[in-house]
């Protein structure tokens, strides 16, 4: 049984996703969003969707792009 990065969780039917060439393994999506999901630069939610980028920094919606 593998170990989920994330929770510590010991898990039958894990996932490894790799992301830019690092991988992790995780028991649930929940602890992959935790663990490899982008946080918006100006509320910090974790960007599971498409997101915004603006000047290199990512966001999770237009209303938080600042200007």
């Amino acid at each position: 049984m593998d170990v989920c990065d994330t929770c510590g969780n010991s898990y039958d039917s894990p996932m490894t996703i790799t992301q830019n060439g690092s991988s992790g393994v995780f028991d649930s999506f929940e602890c992959a969003i935790h663990a490899m999901a982008p946080s918006c630069g100006t509320c910090s939610v974790r960007i599971i969707g498409h997101g915004r980028k603006s000047d290199g920094v990512v966001y999770c919606c237009d209303h938080c792009i600042p200007g």
